[in-house]
């Protein structure tokens, strides 16, 4: 049986050019960064020029980039850190309704302290409207949190004049580009953003590693205290072999990103258009504002994990906005959010491309897929009660 990974959006493999880089760093580079003699120095250097890297795909300065654990500690500690720092400021908040769930989460417990928060609504194709963002904003607001690219549905966000609103208004401004940093072209200088969150395992590197780009002159506190680490931003011992991975799949993705994207692009554009000659079948998010690798759709007469159980009996790896793929009992809040009934949202399919994505494999998939369809319509009982 075939084997067809289309779940990028997921988690990546790691590059096997990765992994070469980061071997030395678990037995032979091994110091503690901390460290003054050489064994520490030697693991320092390799961390500084990681970050170097890091900063340049993103176009800040090294010093402005600090490494964490993760996307969702980035963002936690924005969300977080930004509100602690700047109570004095005030104590409201924006963010979009279609937020990864780490940031929406983390935006409902400043709610339990106290904090203020607006959940800017979508269009159809789950776009926020800058005009929604400079309306919402008021004399008391300390941060806007709209994500770049959306990890469910694939549309780009207008980041730029997003942030262009909130610089002239002298609000920190932050986006989530865990899903298109080394997809697409990321510039904080050209995105008017103060903050900016970026993860490693979604573009071929290890995982346990994220970074944060934190403009100058921001006032935020840091949510781990202790050894004074990543400029006293985010103290604990650095994972040195796991940042230079990230550093090694940054100058992949630097080298790279431009023509695969091309190639992913033709790859999702092609099974756009071979999903929607299934009948009932409808592409959730921007038709081309969107990521080169991302489509998403929601099949009518269909629950989302039946749908994925049946495609992994035929090989393919997919994921779903139904509530039974994950441990909550109501569907996406993402497809919920651009207006979907619960019913729709439940049958929607996510597959995500990624370097190892062949056009064979996106012809399997059409293959396979009005097949698998068809046999859940037929035992559905869902069908003739919408």
């Amino acid at each position: 049986m075939k084997r067809i990974y289309m779940d990028y959006a997921a988690t990546t493999p790691v590059d096997p050019r990765v992994v070469e880089t980061m071997k030395p760093f678990f037995s032979k580079k091994f110091g503690n960064t901390m460290g003054l003699y050489s064994f520490g120095q030697e693991a320092k250097r390799a961390l500084e020029e990681s970050r170097e890297k890091t900063a340049e795909l993103m176009n800040a300065r090294s010093g402005k980039v600090i490494f964490t654990g993760s996307a969702t500690e980035a963002n936690n500690t924005v969300l977080k850190g930004i509100a602690f720092a700047n109570r004095e400021r005030g104590k409201h908040i924006v963010v979009s309704s279609i937020e990864h769930h780490c940031v929406l989460e983390s935006a409902r417990w400043l709610e339990k302290q106290g904090f203020e928060v607006t959940y800017l609504p979508v269009d159809k194709y789950g776009l926020v409207d800058p005009d929604d963002v400079d309306k919402a904003i008021r004399k008391d607001t300390i941060l806007v949190s709209v994500m770049h690219a959306n990890n469910e549905i694939g549309t780009i966000e207008p980041i730029e004049e997003i942030g262009k609103i909130c610089r002239e208004k002298g609000i920190y401004f932050h986006t989530d580009a865990a899903q298109s940093f080394g997809r697409i072209p990321v510039d904080v200088k050209k995105m008017n953003v103060d903050l900016l969150t970026a993860s490693s395992h979604k573009m071929y590197g290890p995982k346990g590693v994220g970074a944060l780009f934190i403009e100058d002159g921001i006032k935020i506190e840091p949510l781990l205290h202790g050894g004074g680490h990543e400029f006293g931003l985010r103290s604990s011992t650095v994972n040195v072999a796991g940042i230079v991975g990230f550093g090694a799949a940054v100058d992949i993705a630097k080298k790279e990103m431009g023509a695969e994207a091309k190639r992913l692009t033709k790859l999702r554009d092609k099974l756009i258009k071979g999903v929607l000659k299934i009948e009932n079948s409808h592409l959730n998010g921007h038709p081309t504002k969107r990521l080169p690798n991302n489509v998403n759709f929601w099949l009518a007469f269909i629950e989302g994990e039946s749908l994925i159980a049946q495609l992994d009996m035929h090989g393919i790896a997919a994921s779903t906005g139904s509530a039974c793929s994950s441990e909550s009992l109501e569907p996406s809040h993402v497809l919920l959010a651009i207006g979907l009934k619960h019913e729709e949202a439940h049958g929607s399919l996510r597959l995500s491309l990624g370097k190892w994505s062949k056009k064979q494999d996106v012809n399997y998939v059409l293959k396979v897929l009005p097949k698998v369809v068809e046999r859940l319509r037929e035992i559905s009982p869902f069908k003739g009660k919408w």
